[in-house]
């Protein structure tokens, strides 16, 4: 998987997350938000949810921590993280540790929002170099995505 997937306008993955410096930089590039889906001491911790915070928000970013470990992606989850980003200002990138969190997150919202199908948002996600790990979060993806179409 790429370092960062540019999903759409909006949208950027970053597949680790950022040191102060990173934070910096991306602000530098013109983001406004910084989500962060990482749980306070996962391992390789940069930066603490709480430092992090505080870095971004010193380089005029808005910050939103939303911790969900890789044991607890539900749609629950979804639903809150599509509720929290929808308010940010953006261009917004989202992180985790591995971009697997953030790209199924990411994605799952993006695709809802333009009313794509499971397969063809598995399709788009693919073609910009998003790895799902296990057939088990490209399942839960689609099933997901699906069901927002339905409504």
């Amino acid at each position: 998987m790429p370092d960062r997937i540019k999903v759409d306008d909006r949208f950027t993955i970053e597949v680790a997350p950022p040191s102060a410096e990173r934070l910096a930089e991306l602000a530098q590039e013109g983001f406004r938000s910084v989500v962060s889906l990482r749980t306070r001491g996962e391992a390789n911790e940069i930066l603490s949810p709480d430092r992090e915070g505080e870095v971004a928000r010193q380089h005029g970013l808005t910050f939103v921590n939303l911790p969900v470990s890789p044991q607890d992606i539900s749609d629950a989850a979804a639903d809150r993280f599509n509720e929290e980003v929808a308010r940010l200002p953006g261009p917004v990138v989202v992180h985790c540790a591995s971009g697997l969190r953030a790209g199924i997150f990411t994605f799952m919202h993006v695709a809802r929002r333009q009313g794509w199908a499971g397969d063809e948002a598995v399709k788009k996600a693919e073609q910009l170099g998003f790895k799902f790990g296990t057939a088990e979060a490209k399942d839960f993806f689609k099933r997901y995505v699906d069901r927002g179409k339905a409504k």
